[in-house]
């Protein structure tokens, strides 16, 4: 489980006071031929550039989730940890990993929220709207939504779930986020998706045309 210097802390952020930030970047990437999505340029920035960007206002700690060599990670100087399960188990393994990390280096932070590292227009009131979410439910998680689907690889997690997830995960044999999710109290944190959907992920070539164009218009 490579692992980078520490993850640096914002102070003065009552939005995401006890909330470490993890950015899923473990997929396999076969719609784009393969390798990083997050690397891939978009408007002269990686689009992980640009989710750093929006994370990290949100939150007091943050890390990726990726697996193979972490130095290709080294300019965002931020600590990188592999999935904790093998063969690539899915968003809930990134889930997990992130646990792991702020259990021993934010040892604060009550909750991890994740984001997927190809989703460069999510909100910057994500982790506010998922925290209000929870508490006004009284939820033990939480995930956003947007035009009428759930998209739990956003979630708000409690740390405290750690060994539940581990032995869903490895036990068990879930993959599916929803499966998991299914056991707790999840509330729902739904946003608008209109002049653009904040979820849109580029999983395609033509995703990164379309995305620029939003970019170029100013609609995200």
């Amino acid at each position: 489980m490579p692992e980078r210097a520490r993850g640096r802390r914002r102070q003065g952020q009552v939005t995401g006071r006890g909330v470490t930030g993890v950015i899923l970047a473990g997929g396999l990437a076969r719609r784009m031929g393969g390798g990083d999505k997050g690397l891939i340029a978009l408007a002269g920035r990686p689009i992980l550039a640009h989710v750093i960007g929006r994370l990290g206002p949100q939150v007091d700690s943050m890390l990726l989730n990726a697996n193979g060599d972490p130095e290709r990670f080294a300019e965002y100087e931020l600590p990188v940890m592999a999935d904790p399960v093998a063969d690539f188990p899915g968003p809930l393994a990134g889930v997990l990993a992130g646990m792991m990390w702020a259990r021993v280096n934010d040892p604060q932070a009550e909750w991890v929220v994740s984001v997927a590292s190809d989703t460069p227009f999510f909100p910057r009131d994500l982790v506010r709207r998922l925290r209000e979410a929870v508490a006004r439910e009284g939820a033990d998680m939480a995930c956003a939504a947007s035009g009428g689907r759930n998209h739990p690889v956003f979630g708000l997690w409690p740390v405290r779930l750690e060994a539940d997830l581990r032995r869903a995960l490895v036990e068990e044999g879930i993959r599916k986020v929803d499966m998991w999710t299914a056991r707790y109290r999840l509330a729902v944190a739904a946003f608008p998706d209109d002049p653009v959907d904040p979820f849109f992920n580029a999983n395609r070539p033509e995703d990164i045309r379309e995305a620029e164009r939003l970019m170029g218009e100013g609609a995200a």
